[in-house]
């Protein structure tokens, strides 16, 4: 806690002692967390036997108690908060040792993912980057879903195509397949993301196929069969249906987490078939001795990692990683980049003091899209 959050919370309790409306004006004065330097401090306030923040760092305790401001009926919690950024958190309350997480109901900044919801604790210096949110001078770009029988996958498939907004079928676009396409659209933004990243002529006119998942943990674990379905029928469809430029530095592949792990192993497979990945917060499992600890799950993703890391091939020409510094994936991926640099493939990453989620995720899209298949404007990234 810092010196002004110590000298802070002496003086509420100092005028809780002579004026029961002291808590009323602290709450009414201020925005939580509040967020003072390098320190964030978390509120709640009622009847319980105990209060955690339960937060989504990895490296710090994942539970961590608040202190009840004597007298009161007031909780807090200060947490050391580097500068810029960003971190998901739910408040558990505990009642007859019953404990409910809840979202902090003092934080209007939300984060939704495929389970719900999270509040949003943003550090000093964080701030939504402005391309993410609608842009009323950018043109949209439009959206048609196609479903077709996969051979490779044994099911029905879905792929949404993004036609840019100067779309003309006399041309020839570039192409991303973007696995967990839908999630990208639902808590990514990923579509205004292209709107306006296109419209600024800061990435080039593209078109995306995104794609949905059956057996998530299954296909995208470095399975042959979904690789088949990516090479040998996704892509042939989309040629079908779209004008696509053949050249393979003009084709990518993109995902997140394990969709990260499928893009790798389907380059992999197809060496120079796609020359442009972009990978986040990859879950590039691997083992230098003895069997891993991520559980079955991770089984055939830690022996296509460490297969690559036996033979590093080049597989593309330009890869884009990114990941989050407070997730458990921060040391698998750092170990991946010098290996996929080596090839001699052209290597770009970044890090972000965020966690294992969407927004993390969408936060880097325009350093990695404009990088990838850069746009008319040049951008430059210091």
């Amino acid at each position: 806690m810092s010196a002004e959050h110590r000298l802070a919370i002496r003086r509420l309790e100092e005028e809780v002692a002579h004026d029961s409306g002291a808590v009323d004006r602290f709450l009414a004065s201020h925005a939580f967390p509040l967020v003072e330097g390098t320190s964030a401090t978390f509120v709640w306030r009622g009847q319980a036997d105990a209060v955690h923040l339960r937060h989504f760092v990895f490296g710090l305790p994942a539970v961590q108690p608040f202190s009840r401001l004597e007298g009161t009926d007031l909780w807090f919690h200060v947490l050391e908060l580097p500068p810029r950024s960003r971190v998901e958190y739910k408040i558990e309350v505990v009642r007859d040792k019953a404990g409910e997480w809840i979202e902090d109901p003092r934080n209007p900044l939300k984060a939704r993912d495929p389970f719900g919801a999270n509040s949003v604790c943003q550090g000093l210096g964080y701030a939504v980057p402005e391309w993410t949110r609608h842009d009323p001078e950018a043109r949209e770009g439009s959206l048609e879903d196609h479903v077709f029988p996969s051979l490779a996958l044994g099911r029905d498939a879905r792929v949404t195509l993004y036609k840019p907004a100067r779309f003309r079928a006399h041309r020839r676009y570039p192409l991303l397949v973007v696995h967990d396409g839908g999630d990208y659209l639902a808590y990514s933004g990923l579509k205004t993301v292209l709107d306006n990243l296109i419209h600024r002529l800061e990435v080039a006119d593209l078109i995306v196929a995104l794609t949905y998942p059956g057996d998530r943990l299954r296909e995208y674990a470095a399975d042959a069969a979904h690789t088949s379905f990516l090479v040998d029928e996704l892509v042939p469809l989309v040629e079908r249906i779209a004008p696509i430029d053949a050249d393979p530095g003009k084709r990518g592949l993109m995902g997140a987490s394990f969709g990260a792990v499928a893009a790798l192993a389907a380059a992999y497979a197809h060496p120079g078939r796609f020359d442009r990945l972009l990978l986040q917060s990859g879950s590039f499992a691997f083992t230098d001795i003895g069997a891993s600890r991520r559980g079955p799950a991770f089984s055939p993703i830690v022996e296509f990692v460490n297969a690559y890391r036996d033979r590093p091939l080049r597989v593309a020409e330009k890869v884009f990683v990114s990941c989050g510094q407070y997730e458990s994936l921060i040391y698998e991926n750092r170990s991946l980049v010098p290996l996929l640099d080596a090839t001699g493939m052209e290597v770009r990453y970044v890090e972000a003091r965020d966690g294992h989620n969407w927004e993390n995720w969408r936060d880097r899209l325009r350093e990695g899209l404009s990088w990838l298949f850069p746009g008319p404007l040049w951008m430059v990234y210091e």
